[in-house]
């Protein structure tokens, strides 16, 4: 089986007590994330300072070596607090993050009024560990003893 991206940071950021707050004050956060055999999705929430905007996440698979960028896209409608967006994104992973061995790292950007912000984790970056998957073992579990015959008399 392909190897599990075990996240290691709290993957539900958005579920913490004050992330509204947090939004508001750094105008984008990482709201969730979670790995597919796809790749890794997740959402993200901005700050609405103006109708056009973009967000994308940059990350990388060898420490910053190289890096790719994903767009993120809108996600209608929008939170029911009426002064923030959401933002959906998919890290197309592949055979790149086959290696057990692999630390995915990224960073959110959001672009928009001619300004840029960042959530890069408190300069930490978000970071994925892969982890290579046991594989189930075949048929029930068998009882060490199970061809002891067992007499009642």
């Amino acid at each position: 089986p392909p190897p599990l991206l075990e996240p290691l940071f709290p993957p539900q950021p958005g579920a913490s007590p004050g992330f509204a707050e947090r939004v508001r004050q750094h105008k984008v956060r990482l709201e969730w994330v979670r790995a597919e055999p796809a790749g890794l999705r997740g959402a993200v929430r901005v700050l609405n300072l103006a109708y056009e905007k973009v967000v994308s996440v940059r990350y990388t698979l060898n420490g910053w070596a190289s890096c790719a960028e994903a767009a993120a896209t809108y996600q209608p409608p929008g939170p029911a607090d009426g002064i923030t967006d959401r933002f959906a994104f998919l890290l197309p992973l592949g055979a790149a993050a086959a290696a057990a061995e692999t630390t995915l790292e990224f960073a959110v950007r959001y672009r928009v009024a001619g300004a840029e912000y960042w959530d890069n984790n408190e300069g930490k970056n978000y970071r994925l560990r892969g982890r290579q998957r046991v594989p189930p073992a075949d048929g029930p579990p068998q009882d060490p003893d199970s061809t002891a015959w067992i007499h009642f008399i």
